[in-house]
């Protein structure tokens, strides 16, 4: 992973799932801030949680991430056709 910043937050995680990421953030000069953000481009980052607990922003870091997959797995099972018989 490259090494990125936004808004004064160090990206120190991210996962991609289909055509968005989920990152989580340290502040550079704050350690105990974290942040989670969906982003998109590496630059466009919405939809923020914040907390000043690690353990509560992996935790939503990982549902953010656990939820995004659900959603594209089920679309991808719609959109799959039926097998043939």
């Amino acid at each position: 992973m490259e090494w990125r910043k936004n808004e004064g937050y160090i990206i120190t995680n991210s996962i991609t799932i289909g055509d968005s990421e989920n990152v989580l953030g340290v502040h550079e000069t704050k350690p105990n801030d974290f942040v989670i953000w969906e982003c998109e481009n590496k630059n466009n980052y919405t939809n923020a949680y914040h907390t000043t607990k690690l353990i509560a922003a992996q935790k939503e870091f990982c549902i953010r991430g656990a939820l995004k997959a659900e959603f594209y797995e089920k679309n991808i099972k719609k959109k799959s056709p039926e097998p043939e018989r």
